[in-house]
């Protein structure tokens, strides 16, 4: 593969990168002639991910009106590391176990890849860490019903070990719902400051950053 990738770069008129990062790792690694490279990253369609109102989001997606919501929306696979919300949820529950009743983990997407392999490894997951009752698994849905999900968060989580760039970090953004991501990639770059940036994987960092925000009044306004 990285004989391929260096074959492209050499060969390429022009090379479009997601961030500035990924356009100093073209060069940097790749040998890449900084005058092919430009910088062109990812947007959302600001007509369909939009704020909106959560309640009839809710009502829509079928959620209840006072749960707390936390969101995982991509492919199920380990590079995108669900597995790493379920866990942090868990251990927020053993610390706060009146959460219970009212902590909903949502994880909407379908298997994808190495993920083929064990299509239910995150259901017994959830079954191991004692959390199959708070954890729903929707799948894959059209990009408006997305948005309805987005809006429907308190929380969305991107724990990715890689990405490129992290659109599923800015569409929930667009529709106003805080973030919480891995430093990774070009996610640092999606999030920015109107997110929650953990460094690493661990469990006791992720499940501190979510309790953060679900305690904050106004989780917006701490990120701030």
């Amino acid at each position: 593969r990285e004989i391929g990738e260096a074959q492209v770069v050499e060969a390429a008129d022009r090379l479009v990168a997601n961030t500035s990062g990924e356009a100093g790792e073209l060069i940097d690694l790749y040998g890449a002639d900084h005058r092919k490279v430009r910088v062109v990253s990812p947007g959302v369609d600001l007509e369909v991910f939009t704020p909106g109102d959560m309640v009839e989001a809710r009502a829509q997606v079928g959620l209840p009106l006072d749960a707390q919501v936390l969101l995982f929306v991509g492919r199920i696979q380990p590079l995108k590391a669900p597995d790493v919300l379920l866990r942090a949820a868990a251990e927020l529950l053993a610390r706060r176990p009146e959460l219970r009743q009212r902590l909903v983990v949502v994880v909407l997407g379908g298997p994808s890849g190495s993920g083929l392999g064990k299509p239910r490894a995150l259901h017994e997951l959830a079954q191991r860490l004692g959390i199959d009752t708070q954890v729903r698994f929707a799948s894959p849905v059209d990009r408006v019903t997305l948005a309805q999900w987005y809006r429907a968060a308190d929380l969305v989580a991107v724990p990715s070990y890689s990405e490129s760039f992290g659109l599923v970090a800015i569409e929930a953004q667009a529709c106003g719902t805080p973030v919480v991501a891995a430093a990774v990639g070009g996610l640092p770059f999606a999030v920015g400051d109107t997110g929650l940036l953990i460094p690493g994987h661990e469990t006791s960092d992720w499940g501190a950053g979510l309790e953060r925000l679900l305690d904050a009044p106004d989780p917006r306004m701490l990120l701030r």
